[in-house]
């Protein structure tokens, strides 16, 4: 049997009365006093998130910048030095390997940073396409990483941040950034569609890091917030979960994420494949759907069609900012457009939904 991973703040989140549970070979934090709680937290106020699980990758060397532009779907030609750029990493067919965070420091040096589960599997692929000029190295068990996520983030991190965080605009970050007297990287990004900051630090150092923010934050009346919380803000704001609406089987044009697609720039790995999905025209998309009948729609559940399959929920909650159940689909492109009415297959019975545009929620960054 495969022996969980613990975050260095497992001990941490056990005194914090913490449910643990297994993520990605993690064991991390589902919730502290409750997912509802947190939720709301994030979306008024600030949390907290342990993300120390995810997984980071160095590319350095002469050919990184010209490497990693073949490597994914996006275009890194014009990224300027201290920016971070969402992409895809296809397979040659065109479904999806991961999706990633690239922190740019110059032309020869990017940061990686990857989903937990697929570590292993991304150093295996990114390996097998590296050129003799270019050297990867997997950094993961070196960082710890902290979100702190919420419209009070800023004001709570300026009380232990030694540069002005008005300097760090959306998307960018600041290296060797002196947090509660731990130098860190600094990047204003996040996954639940509000404003925050993502902080990369030694994994020794990670407690006195959070200790720091939470005792700040405390007159916010910050929250630790767990995984739960994590997937219905992620959820809200229509945000791709790998596993979920990204998948080996799944491209990033069947996922809506067109725009992190570039099929205008040079070859890249699958390129010939997605090129002739959107000449071909998709035969499925990514929807969001609000059910209409009472019922929570779950991942792997059926959607239908007059009792004929259409696709299935890929991610499904109850939304605690919209106090509604809200689903993101996969559904056959004929039965895609808004205002559709579809059937969402709940414990063998059929329960009305609706095709809504999406996100759910209007993402609140600063930008």
């Amino acid at each position: 049997m495969l022996k969980l991973k613990k975050t260095p703040l497992y001990e941490k989140h056990v005194s914090l009365g913490a449910r643990m549970i297994e993520f990605g070979g993690w064991m991390m934090p589902l919730q502290y006093v409750g997912i509802l709680q947190e939720h709301e937290a994030v979306r008024q106020r600030a949390g907290l998130f342990d993300v120390s699980h995810m997984g980071e990758i160095m590319i350095r060397g002469r050919g990184a910048t010209e490497f990693l532009q073949q490597l994914i779907t996006n275009d890194i030609s014009g990224m300027r030095e201290y920016r971070v750029l969402y992409s895809p990493m296809c397979y040659p067919d065109g479904g999806t390997v991961d999706d990633l965070l690239v922190y740019k420091f110059d032309s020869e040096r990017y940061l990686l940073v990857v989903n937990a589960a697929n570590i292993q599997k991304d150093l295996q692929w990114i390996e097998s396409q590296r050129p003799h000029d270019v050297e990867v190295e997997d950094m993961s068990e070196q960082y710890a990483q902290l979100a702190l996520q919420g419209p009070k983030s800023q004001e709570i991190l300026q009380r232990i941040v030694d540069i002005p965080l008005d300097s760090v605009k959306f998307f960018r970050f600041a290296d060797g950034v002196s947090i509660a007297g731990v130098s860190a990287l600094l990047s204003r990004t996040g996954y639940t569609g509000e404003d925050g900051f993502e902080i990369y630090l030694p994994a020794n150092r990670a407690l006195k890091v959070w200790d720091a923010i939470m005792e700040v934050g405390a007159q916010y009346q910050i929250m630790p917030a767990g995984l739960g919380a994590r997937d219905t803000l992620r959820l809200e704001a229509a945000l791709p979960l790998y596993g979920h609406e990204l998948s080996p089987d799944i491209s990033p044009l069947e996922a809506g994420l067109d725009r992190f697609v570039k099929l205008d720039k040079a070859d890249f790995i699958g390129r010939e494949a997605l090129v002739k999905q959107k000449e071909d025209g998709i035969s499925r998309k990514l929807v969001g759907l609000e059910m209409i009948d009472k019922g929570i729609p779950r991942q792997g559940y059926e959607v239908q069609v007059e009792g004929r399959r259409v696709g299935y929920i890929t991610s499904g909650s109850f939304s605690p900012t919209l106090k509604k159940n809200i689903a993101l689909a996969l559904v056959d492109v004929s039965y895609a457009a808004e205002g559709f009415h579809v059937d969402v297959l709940v414990r063998s019975k059929a329960l009305k939904a609706e095709v809504v545009k999406i996100p759910f929620y209007a993402k609140q960054y600063k930008k």
